[in-house]
């Protein structure tokens, strides 16, 4: 079987890519993420995943507060060569600046989640958190599958340590007062 040619989209400049990169470059697959300036392309994902970010969408934009936006899979450009993608966000709505938007910046976030995947695992649970917490933002979700229940961990971040600090594990109801009034029924997941 012969080789197919990379695109040449894929080759990296010898600096690596940029934030900026990701609204250029043509052909980009979706839901591609810039870490470390390496590209982080995603693979298809499992139902769990999906469920979950439907879920917590819809949650969170019935309780998020009239000045707070819930935004699902677009990127928060951390620094130039740091641009995630959280499966779901909680942005404030002064900086919702229409529907060619591709990026939010650090300070208007609110609250990140990442929705854990086998393949994300490591960046969901160490490299990304790390990078929110650099940035300053205040409130992190990992969302995991034990049994195909889903276990969310709620961190919010020690501004003086630059790290997150966990506050909470939840298993069938997400009961908040911060960022704001939060409940949610987890195991609305099985209904969907």
């Amino acid at each position: 079987m012969c080789a197919q040619p990379v695109p040449e989209w894929m080759i990296p400049p010898s600096d690596g890519f940029h934030a900026e990169d990701l609204d250029r470059l043509p052909d980009l697959p979706p839901h591609t993420e810039l870490i470390d300036g390496s590209l982080i392309l995603v693979s298809p994902q499992k139902s769990f995943h999906t469920l979950m970010m439907d879920l917590l969408v819809a949650a969170l934009r019935a309780c998020a507060p009239d000045h707070l936006r819930v935004r699902r899979e677009m990127t928060t450009t951390l620094g130039p060569r740091q641009r995630p993608e959280p499966d779901v966000m909680v942005v404030h709505a002064s900086a919702v600046t229409g529907g060619e938007q591709t990026s939010f910046p650090p300070e208007s976030l609110e609250l990140v989640v990442e929705v854990v995947s086998p393949e994300s695992r490591v960046r969901d649970r160490e490299r990304k958190p790390q990078l929110y917490a650099q940035a300053g933002i205040r409130h992190f979700w990992r969302v995991e599958a034990d049994d195909e229940r889903p276990v969310v961990y709620v961190y919010e971040l020690d501004p003086s340590a630059s790290s997150y600090a966990l506050t909470g594990i939840h298993h069938d109801r997400l009961k908040l007062g911060r960022p704001f009034p939060i409940d949610i029924d987890l195991t609305e997941v099985d209904r969907l």
